[in-house]
């Protein structure tokens, strides 16, 4: 039951970093709250668009580290035998899945969070760092192609599967716990991002360097 406990324990832990919202804590340190402003969301891009781009750079750095910390206390051995028995990976994925749950409602606020992407990021950084580099690549590449950030957000998570089974399929040694984190990832992220897909539909959606919908 110890060490059944020290999993939950992880679990637990991982949802509470996830909940330490960057946005929200800087905004305490500046008097604001951005989810009152411009598209009400509390992540990266709204702070850009709504505060500028130095309290977003701190937005975003305290919501990639903290996927980075809750997927690497996943990796920790915390002298549980479960550790050895239960494979390091999956226990990684988990925390890191619940860290992007802490985001999108995060305990600490209401539950009204961010929309995980740069969270789960982070997760994906320390889990596997091939894996973050070229889902950024991707990112980066629809940014350039059609400028709109929640859309490149979806279309990146959604090929995070694909990028994870391609290499195994001709050997069949796909990963089925950093799979299922993707598949995870990749549905949680299209459910955080609706309000975008439907501005998308409705032709109001921002694009980078022009100011949010109202």
């Amino acid at each position: 039951m110890h060490d059944v406990g020290v999993v939950i324990g992880k679990l637990v832990l991982g949802w509470l970093l996830g909940s330490l919202s960057g946005s929200l804590l800087m905004g305490r340190l500046r008097g604001v709250d951005i989810r009152t402003m411009g598209s009400g969301n509390a992540g990266g891009t709204n702070a850009l668009r709504t505060v500028g781009w130095r309290f977003a750079i701190a937005v975003v750095a305290i919501d990639v580290g903290k996927g980075v910390l809750a997927a690497w206390l996943g990796f920790a051995d915390l002298g549980d035998s479960l550790h050895a028995a239960m494979d390091p990976l999956a226990q990684a994925c988990a925390c890191g899945f619940m860290a992007v749950l802490g985001h999108c409602w995060p305990v600490f606020f209401g539950f009204r969070g961010g929309k995980g992407g740069a969270t789960a990021f982070g997760a994906v950084l320390m889990i596997a760092p091939w894996l973050a580099l070229a889902m950024a690549a991707c990112w980066l590449l629809l940014i350039l192609i059609g400028r709109y950030v929640g859309l490149a957000t979806v279309l990146t998570a959604l090929a995070g599967p694909l990028l994870v089974a391609a290499p195994g399929l001709l050997d069949g040694q796909v990963s089925k716990a950093l799979l299922l984190f993707a598949v995870s990832i990749a549905a949680l992220i299209t459910f955080t991002h609706r309000s975008n897909l439907a501005r998308m539909r409705a032709g109001t959606e921002p694009r980078i360097g022009r100011s949010s919908a109202p």
